[in-house]
This record gives structure tokens, C-alpha cells and sequence, in this order.
């Protein structure tokens, strides 16, 4: 995670430089993204990311027993729809998926994820290339268990919690269509609550994702 997060701290940094040698090269027309002043006429965008749960965090908390931590590296993948609402900020719809499996201590536990997040990002365009961002977002998930325990017997239920993430990260535009990005967020996925027993889930994730920009309304 460190390695990653130096990573990302110096695409943050060099961003101004990336996109001043792209300003040099490109040029753009009516139907392309232009300036930081003009917003594009490929304003609606929907792409795929894949995302590594660094340590997601399954925390199990048995009635009348010691809890249990689980922490486990896995990888899941997520798809995304959104807008450029102004020159600045983006609006943007998520839906994530992932899964684990693990024992520990005498206890067997699978997890499904599934969540779906509303996200709001706050964005700086350098040449219509590079778009170092933050962003917040909110939404719901819904987790699985079914767990094989000495402490509660077996168990398994289903449960919809509100989740919540923070990112940050780098987007690249490619061309006029495609756009690159990867960054780093923390989310909180929310609970979930069996007969003898509550898992609260979180992590900090790892993505790279890619995106196509469209126009839905003709400027």
C-alpha cells in the first residue's frame, strides 16, 4: 500500500507537466474536450474498474464470545455510469462486487459484497489531459454470510447496511473517447447480522479503471 500510495502521490504531482506536453500536441474541435473553461460536449461517461481489497477488514462479533478480524487481499470489480455536472465537479453511480472465503480459529467464513455507491468527485483539469481528484460518496450495500462456528453453530443471513467511501486518484483522457484512472479510497460497506451474530465490513482499496465518454443532449 505505501509503494502504491508513493505512486500516486507523484502522478499528482507531475499532472501539470503530463498535461502541458499534451496541450502542446493536441489539438481539439468542436466534439472534443477543449479547455478547463469550456465544458465537453462528451459529458456523460460509463466505464468498468478493478478494484484489490488491501486488508478488507470482516469484523465478527459473536453474542457471548471474543470477536474475530478477519483481514483478507482479494479483488473485485465494480461498474460505473456518470456526469460532468461542471467544469469541476463529477457526479457518478457505482455498483461494486466481491467476495472472500476464509477459516479462522475452528470458524469458516464466506462473504459476499455488493454495494452501491453515490459518488461526488472535485476535480482539476490540466490541458484537457490529466484530473487529479477527491470525492466522497454514499449509498447502500448488501452483504452475505454463511458462517461454520464452534460459537454460534452454523449460520447464514442477508443484510442491507448504508455504506460510505472516500477516494482519491488521477484520471487520464486518452483521446476523446477513452479515458484512464487509478486511486485509491477507503469504504465502509456497512453490517451485516446472522442469528448469533454481526460482521461489520470495511477496506482500503486499490483501483484502475477505464472509461467511455458519450453525449446524451446535443449542445
Amino acid at each position: 500500500m505505501k509503494k502504491i500510495s508513493f505512486l500516486l502521490l507523484g502522478a499528482l504531482i507531475t499532472c501539470p507537466v503530463i498535461a502541458q506536453d499534451y496541450d502542446d500536441l493536441a489539438t481539439y474541435d468542436d466534439e472534443s474536450y477543449t479547455t478547463t473553461s469550456e465544458k465537453s460536449s462528451r459529458d456523460t461517461y460509463a466505464g468498468i474498474r478493478i478494484h484489490r481489497n488491501s486488508n478488507i477488514a470482516f469484523n465478527f462479533e459473536p453474542v457471548g464470545a471474543n470477536h474475530i478480524t478477519l483481514r483478507n487481499d482479494n479483488f473485485g470489480f465494480g461498474l460505473n455510469i456518470g456526469n460532468r455536472l461542471t467544469d469541476n465537479v463529477k457526479l457518478e453511480f457505482e455498483t461494486m462486487y466481491t467476495i472472500t472465503s476464509e477459516s479462522k480459529e475452528s470458524t469458516k467464513f464466506d462473504y459476499t459484497v455488493w454495494s452501491n455507491m453515490l459518488n461526488m468527485y472535485l476535480y482539476k483539469n490540466y490541458g484537457g489531459a490529466v484530473e487529479p481528484y477527491v470525492g466522497i460518496g454514499v449509498g447502500f450495500g448488501g452483504i452475505w454470510a454463511d458462517i461454520e462456528s464452534p460459537f454460534i453453530g452454523d449460520s447464514s443471513n442477508s443484510y442491507f447496511d448504508m455504506s460510505f467511501d472516500l477516494l482519491t486518484g488521477v484520471n487520464f483522457s486518452l483521446n476523446e473517447y477513452i479515458d484512464l484512472n487509478f486511486g485509491f479510497r477507503y469504504v465502509n460497506y456497512g453490517k451485516v447480522k446472522t442469528r448469533k451474530s454481526t460482521t461489520h465490513v470495511d477496506a482500503t482499496e486499490i483501483y484502475i479503471g477505464a472509461a467511455y465518454k458519450f453525449s446524451i443532449f446535443n449542445k
